[in-house]
């Protein structure tokens, strides 16, 4: 270890200048009681931000700009400790919402399993906008999250994938409504969560639209 400078050795007394683990064991507290004085500084800073992801934790709304989701894209965000999707539908994605195709390989493509959404999204799409699809992302089989697969007839998925949602843990799949297909293991569609509109582009999640009006 560095010795202490010499004219700071001047002012201590002859004793402790001269007896090398005193010496030590001075500098090695003084550290110590720096670095607590850190941590206590801060601590105010740190504890500032629990409050926010308590509230997160315990159903605070969640807002979201749809505007800045570009088309097919799609966002996740933590509401009540679980991942939300907020997904900006192509004309394309929700054209092949609409097929009679698909709608015969679905287990409830009309949703009615009243559960797993509000009455306000209990529709063919699952929304209130047409465009904007808001979604638990948590397989409804044993809660896994599914992979986002906007591709078309990958390798792995086969010809009839037209994109969706695919859970890799036991093979589950759903559409771009969140519907489950049949012959999977989940048995439901994915849960949509209470939600509505404070701006024609801003969506909160954790409120239904008659409670915010």
């Amino acid at each position: 270890m560095t010795d202490i400078p010499e004219t700071n050795v001047a002012r201590m007394p002859a004793q402790m200048s001269t007896d090398p683990a005193r010496r030590r064991f001075l500098v090695a507290s003084t550290s110590v009681v720096g670095s607590v004085g850190l941590v206590a500084a801060a601590w105010p800073f740190l504890a500032s931000w629990s409050p926010s992801a308590r509230a997160r934790n315990l159903g605070a709304p969640v807002e979201v700009d749809t505007s800045k989701i570009e088309s097919g894209a799609q966002v996740t965000v933590q509401w009540q400790g679980k991942p939300v999707w907020v997904l900006r539908r192509t004309p394309a994605m929700l054209d092949h919402l609409a097929d009679p195709a698909l709608l015969e390989r679905l287990r409830d493509p009309n949703s009615e399993v009243a559960s797993q959404q509000p009455d306000y999204a209990q529709n063919p799409l699952r929304a209130i906008r047409e465009d904007v699809l808001v979604v638990i992302a948590l397989c409804t089989h044993l809660g896994c999250i599914p992979t986002f697969r906007p591709d078309i007839a990958p390798a792995d998925l086969g010809p009839d994938w037209h994109g969706g949602y695919f859970c890799p843990c036991h093979g589950s799949r759903f559409d771009f409504a969140g519907r489950v297909f049949k012959n999977v293991p989940a048995p439901t569609n994915l849960v949509i969560p209470p939600y509505h509109y404070v701006t024609d582009t801003v969506v909160q999640i954790g409120i239904d639209p008659e409670v915010a009006a």
